[in-house]
């Protein structure tokens, strides 16, 4: 599965328990008529995949819907969800074009005035 839209905000890396599980949460905003703040937990080495993005970027985030079930101490049972996220792209180099260098505007080519009649069909077949 995957969600998309601009990042809202990138929180810090935390590190919990003696065994220094990490965590490090994204909100990204969905752009849709009714837009959603999605949070996002990105965890252990998958934390470092954030380092590169800022706030206001649009991404697309590969992400795996995680559930848990909890019995609390008066024997009532909870379920959690969330959001785990194991890729992120940036969407703005993908809608460039790549490693092509930009095209110059119409204004810097200059218009072929040494055309004769009988150079434009000079095609071999």
């Amino acid at each position: 599965m995957e969600v998309q839209g601009k990042i809202k905000m990138i929180d810090d890396t935390k590190t919990f328990g003696n065994n220094g599980f990490r965590k490090r949460e994204v909100v990204v905003t969905t752009e849709e008529q009714y837009p959603q703040h999605i949070l996002v937990e990105f965890v252990q080495d998958k934390c470092d995949l954030l380092d590169n993005y800022k706030v206001g970027q649009a991404v697309k985030i590969s992400i795996n819907l995680r559930g848990r079930e909890w019995v609390n101490p008066q024997g009532e049972t909870k379920y959690f969800n969330s959001i785990q996220g194991w890729r992120i792209e940036n969407l703005q180099a993908e809608a460039g074009n790549g490693n092509m260098p930009p095209v110059p505007p119409m204004e810097a080519f200059e218009p072929a005035d040494d055309l004769n009649e009988e150079d434009h069909d000079d095609l071999p077949f």
